[in-house]
């Protein structure tokens, strides 16, 4: 009676272990590098990686039915770690190239980048793209790509500044008629400054636009499907947006 007892509880055991791991959710490895603020980064107070593409992958990981876990590791490595099967995406503000797709395939585009301007919400009408600046005042970052686009500008009169912060001030004390810089650190800063977003304004306009998506393995094909997939009936939900409004205000 009491081996019988053994043997039921024995099998209750087992059947229960065999339920439990017929339930487990695979981990999805994400390699990221951690130091391309808004997209990604290491919060100082929670030590977690933050950021959009920290958010959103993490939302569309879990919606294709997985546990995510970042890894931290040098962008360069990323794309032979994915390759070697050393992680399963990328994630990391990785702009989309031919040079690229050759090795890894990429997720429907989630962000567009590219040079754009930030100008006085007063001057919206006025300046629609980089050459109706002609002849004006524009502030830029040393070695940035918009102060190479303002020095392309006819007759504009470009000051160049160390930081993102100058160029921001000397716009908002109307010292500059724009800020040429990456769409998305003017949109983080327009996020992050609210004295700043009830005055300035970034037009539609880019210049060297780059899709921005998420990269997996060369011919993983049903991991591909399973991202898309998630990405689109998030985007549809509305949720997309709700992580989009959270790191950026345009």
């Amino acid at each position: 009676m009491q081996f019988k007892k053994f043997v039921v509880c024995a099998c209750a055991a087992a059947c229960g272990l065999a339920a439990t791991s017929s339930f487990a959710r695979d981990i999805l490895r994400v390699g990221t590098e951690p130091t391309f603020a808004p997209f990604e980064f290491l919060d100082t107070d929670t030590k977690e990686f933050s950021g959009f593409d920290m958010d959103l992958i993490r939302a569309v990981g879990t919606k294709a039915g997985y546990d995510v876990k970042i890894l931290n590791m040098g962008f360069d490595a990323l794309i032979p770690a994915v390759m070697t099967g050393t992680i399963d995406v990328i994630a990391a503000g990785v702009s989309i190239t031919p040079e690229r797709a050759n090795r890894v395939d990429f997720t429907t585009p989630y962000y567009v980048s590219g040079v754009s301007m930030l100008i006085h919400k007063a001057d919206a009408g006025k300046y629609k793209t980089f050459a109706d600046l002609k002849g004006k005042k524009i502030a830029v970052q040393i070695g940035n790509t918009g102060a190479g686009k303002a020095k392309a500008v006819p007759g504009a009169l470009v000051s160049a500044f160390n930081t993102t912060s100058e160029a921001f001030m000397d716009l908002l004390s109307k010292n500059a008629d724009a800020v040429f810089l990456d769409r998305p650190v003017l949109a983080y800063y327009l996020k992050n400054q609210e004295k700043a977003a009830k005055v300035l304004t970034i037009p539609p306009y880019i210049d060297d636009a780059e899709n921005y998506g998420f990269a997996v393995k060369k011919g993983n094909k049903a991991l591909l499907e399973k991202l898309n997939k998630a990405y689109a009936d998030l985007k549809a939900s509305g949720e997309v947006d709700k992580i989009y409004k959270k790191w950026f205000q345009e």
